[in-house]
């Protein structure tokens, strides 16, 4: 694993290394490529790499997408090759055949991607590329091939073993606390006595992954609120009057903000890891909180209403319901993202609740609703295991109520519009 250092520090370290190391910038990118798997590189390997980061890093963008698509043709797998090689190793199941076999199946750019990891900063570097090749993907579907090779090994990398809980203060160091500012995409921080409100008081929490190889930059935080009650709205939990609850009468924790921080890890996924850790976290630490829960926006909720030409129906409590149980998508999993990701790490659906977050972001995406998922670690597993294999959407019955509710007024209204 490439030695921790900052973003900021890597890409200095890059150019330094470009004007010391004119031997190597006169080689093309592909030709520093060859070199990086060659016998050079297995004794220069380092050099290499961090000189092709930084010949990376000076690319416009048509040279990186040009990358990307040399990479994509010229260092793939070669599938006659593996043909062969899996009727071989089916003959002959042996050591030697098995690892011919895995040795073809492998493209040279995934080999590539692990060598550039060499270079001081380097973990860092591939994240950011892979930002990059995200938006080429989206143009240039056939580059998905390199994609996957990518995210197989930021997959490993990044696994659960290398990753780091913190939990993030007041005193945390302010680069951090800027980049908590920066990254927060569920309720905005608008400057540094709205973070303070967040961080300092006895009833607040915020925890954080961190990696190693990247060990000032988030991967992923979340934002706690310890209360005695399951909250109803976000305004009551940021409110800048709000009186401060003595811990010891905490009895909630809230989850109220998850925020990814790295564009370039998206679909890795640490929140489920992330929740069940803080969890533990704060019942070893406050072992009198009874419940964990959500308060989540319902960010598809208007989208959703108005492909079903719903527009002309207030979104109440019985709408966000029937939404959140019976929009789907067609592979039978719930339309809504945030119930996706809360359902399959094994929450349960509590309670809706309308002017939950009357912000213009809030009314934009869900007419100000907001739901609580219930994070009952005895029963996480079996809901996990259900939503996952069957699709069930575990919900509380005064949800199922208003869910059904909502589904007889819609069957209702449609019989009587086909009169």
């Amino acid at each position: 694993m490439a030695k921790p250092t900052s973003v900021s520090d890597f890409l200095a370290g890059l150019l330094d290394l470009r004007k010391s190391s004119n031997d190597l910038d006169d080689r093309s990118i592909a030709e520093l490529c060859e070199a990086l798997l060659s016998t050079e590189g297995q004794v220069s390997g380092r050099r290499i790499a961090a000189a092709l980061l930084a010949r990376y890093q000076i690319m416009d963008k048509a040279g990186k997408h040009a990358f990307f698509t040399h990479l994509n043709d010229a260092w793939d797998v070669d599938p006659a090759q593996i043909k062969e090689l899996a009727a071989q190793y089916d003959e002959g199941p042996t050591p030697k055949n098995f690892a011919a076999l895995v040795k073809a199946a492998e493209p040279r750019r995934q080999e590539l991607f692990r060598r550039l990891n060499q270079a001081e900063g380097a973990t860092a570097a591939l994240v950011q590329m892979r930002v990059d090749l995200l938006d080429y993907v989206r143009d240039d579907p056939n580059l998905k091939r390199t994609d996957l090779d990518l995210v197989h090994l930021l997959t490993s990398w990044f696994n659960r073993g290398f990753l780091v809980l913190r939990q993030i203060t007041w005193s945390t160091p302010a680069n951090i606390l800027e980049k908590i500012v920066a990254y927060e995409a569920v309720h905005e921080i608008k400057d540094w006595d709205d973070l303070r409100r967040r961080l300092h008081p006895e009833d607040r929490r915020c925890f954080a992954f961190f990696h190693p190889a990247m060990p000032e930059d988030p991967l992923i935080f979340v934002e706690v609120a310890l209360t005695k009650d399951i909250p109803g709205s976000i305004q009551n939990v940021l409110a800048e009057d709000r009186e401060t609850l003595h811990i010891d009468a905490a009895r909630t924790a809230v989850f109220y903000s998850i925020s990814n921080c790295q564009q370039g890890l998206a679909g890795i996924s640490f929140g489920n890891l992330l929740i069940k850790q803080v969890a533990s976290e704060l019942s070893t630490q406050l072992p009198h909180l009874t419940t964990f829960v959500t308060l989540s926006p319902i960010p598809l909720l208007r989208k959703w209403q108005a492909q079903q030409s719903l527009d002309a129906l207030p979104v109440d409590a019985d709408l966000a319901a029937h939404y959140l149980l019976n929009a789907k998508r067609k592979d039978g999993f719930p339309y809504d993202p945030v119930a996706r990701f809360h359902l399959g790490n094994g929450a349960l659906i509590h309670a809706v609740h309308v002017e939950a977050d009357t912000t213009e972001k809030g009314k934009a995406q869900s007419g100000g609703v907001m739901v609580n998922y219930l994070y009952d670690l005895s029963q996480t597993e079996r809901n996990h295991e259900s939503f996952a294999l069957n699709h069930t959407i575990s919900a509380s019955r005064a949800l199922q109520q208003k869910a059904r509710s909502m589904a007889q007024r819609l069957n209702t209204q449609k019989t009587e519009t086909s009169k």
